[in-house]
């Protein structure tokens, strides 16, 4: 049986009826063919066990197997991630990393699978390489929030603290997944919190500075968005350092999902974020992106 506990467990937890048992099918189709289920077994093992394959190979793999079985490789890509969550659980018991993690960060393959199935109409996932830093555990999910150590590459940044940000210097980057968890004051600062034990040791003065490159963070959204949005208060946490505008909303699936194809005029607005876009986009405003960092000493926003 291919169903392991920490897909079950996970499964008993957010998902959508239907995609849950989309997800079982899946593991039942690996059951019923044990040619397939073969080579899926060792390309799980090669990757996340003996991690002699890299996820670029490993996904390579995937390719020729569905090619060669007839299956969708979105599908597979996701078989690859859930059927390597024991092989990762095991990772996360031998660091002495809390189960509480575990579960929070691979809330992410819900995120993932959802947006799947809104934006291909598959059950499966198309960024499988995106898992790749969780194997390798880089990045983890704390809260609202997933963050992982990176290196800072802008010119020289005087903070708010008079701290100077140089180039090469860590931060705490961060992601946020589509959890459907409102971005309110309260969630915000608890992930902020959650994430500061495991990263303040990176820091010698026990400041964190936490940083997120975006397009939540676009600083035209104080223009356009309206003020009870939480788009707008994400973005009141940051300095903002830098940001760009470009010529396609490379985004869009984000706000609109299977509708990102559409023509602006014919786009939903159904919600107050999507009508605020659309109407943006209809005007012919570009979109883009911002960076931002803030310092954190583990209650609040410096």
């Amino acid at each position: 049986m291919h169903m392991n506990p920490q897909l079950e467990t996970l499964l008993k937890n957010g998902y959508k009826k239907e995609i849950a048992q989309g997800i079982a099918a899946l593991e039942e189709m690996l059951d019923r063919e044990p040619g397939l289920a073969a080579e899926m077994d060792e390309t799980v093992r090669l990757y996340s066990g003996e991690g002699t394959l890299s996820m670029d190979e490993a996904l390579a793999r995937i390719a020729r197997i569905a090619g060669k079985y007839g299956k969708n490789e979105y599908s597979l890509d996701l078989l690859l991630i859930v059927n390597s969550l024991p092989n990762l659980y095991g990772k996360y018991v031998e660091n002495n990393i809390p189960d509480s993690v575990f579960y929070e960060s691979m809330d992410d393959i819900r995120c993932k699978v959802n947006e799947c199935v809104e934006c291909k109409g598959i059950v499966g996932t198309f960024v499988a390489d995106w898992y790749d830093r969780f194997f390798k555990l880089t990045c983890f999910g704390l809260g609202r929030f997933q963050y992982e150590v990176a290196a800072y590459g802008g010119d020289d940044h005087v903070m708010r603290s008079g701290k100077t940000l140089k180039n090469g210097d860590k931060y705490i980057n961060m992601h946020i997944p589509s959890r459907g968890i409102p971005l309110t004051d309260d969630v915000r600062l608890a992930s902020y919190r959650a994430a500061y034990p495991y990263f303040k040791r990176y820091f010698d003065d026990g400041v964190v500075i936490f940083g997120c490159h975006s397009w939540l963070l676009f600083p035209k959204h104080l223009e356009f968005l309206p003020p009870h949005l939480n788009i707008r208060k994400f973005i009141g946490d940051f300095e903002l350092i830098s940001s760009e505008e470009t010529e396609e909303f490379g985004d869009i699936w984000r706000v609109f999902g299977r509708y990102a194809d559409l023509p602006y005029d014919k786009l939903p607005r159904d919600t107050a974020l999507r009508k605020a876009y659309a109407e943006w986009l209809c005007s012919g405003n570009k979109t883009g992106y911002g960076f931002g960092v803030f310092e954190f000493d583990g209650e609040k926003i410096l």
